[in-house]
């Protein structure tokens, strides 16, 4: 390992013991047990080699915004690290037509927010699956929006039902919960609030809806105070995006 992957490591090992702290103190402060809250690295933009040393550092369920640049780090990082046991996660919008692409390398879709992307997930997870390309169905979160803005992505409150319904109607998915994105306009904790409730509908339906996927580098700790079990960060963890990794 060069001097600067020895720095680099140093700087991420400091910068995640920071984030896991905030997750711990967060989940205390809500009489939550620390442990039922997970962190997702969001490496979007930042180059494999920073996912690789993230693995040496006990980080194994990645992130990424971009399927294009998801399936390339993911095969990238293969070669780097060949025995880590990543669980990648697409947590960004999908075009349908890359579902496919998806299936081979993902192991779960937090941002499902349409019945025909769902349709589009399940016919590519089957592909794969026949092709001897993935072993088992597709972890997929319903991305839920919030205030309803549809240039957001994501599937207003009222619909997310029907679209529950859809993914579970299929054996190649597995419904694990919800997802959101607080609107920059709102109040974090409001935003979350309004996902709590609309997650705690849907466990009602689907028991097995466990998930709540909410809370970023800047509102963690409000999303944990409204039961989030799954914070996705990114700039806390790896800094700002947009500057090279040294």
């Amino acid at each position: 390992m060069t001097d600067g992957d020895e720095n680099r490591r140093a700087e991420l090992a400091a910068a995640l013991a920071e984030v896991r702290e905030r997750i711990a103190a967060a989940a205390r402060a809500a009489g939550r047990d620390p442990a039922g809250v997970r962190l997702l690295a969001v490496t979007k933009t930042r180059p494999a080699s920073d996912a690789a040393l993230l693995t040496d550092l006990g980080m194994f369920d990645l992130a990424e915004n971009r399927e294009q640049e998801g399936a390339g780090k993911a095969a990238e990082l293969a070669g780097l690290r060949p025995n880590a046991q990543v669980r990648w996660h697409l947590v960004g919008r999908l075009q349908r037509n890359k579902a496919r692409s998806l299936a081979r390398w993902a192991a779960e879709v937090q941002s499902v927010d349409s019945p025909r992307l769902a349709q589009a997930l399940a016919h590519g997870v089957a592909a794969a699956r026949a092709a001897g390309e993935r072993s088992g169905p597709l972890d997929v979160l319903v991305q839920a929006s919030i205030d309803g803005d549809p240039a957001r992505g994501g599937c207003p409150i009222a619909d997310l039902p029907a679209l529950a319904e859809e993914i579970t109607r299929s054996g190649d998915l597995r419904l694990r919960g919800l997802m959101a994105v607080a609107p920059l306009e709102m109040d974090p904790g409001e935003a979350f609030e309004i996902l709590a409730g609309a997650a705690d509908r849907l466990r009602r339906e689907h028991p097995g809806a466990t998930e709540l996927s909410a809370g970023m580098s800047a509102d963690l700790e409000q999303a944990v105070a409204h039961g989030s079990t799954c914070v996705r960060v990114g700039t806390a963890l790896l800094g700002a995006r947009g500057l090279a990794s040294p």
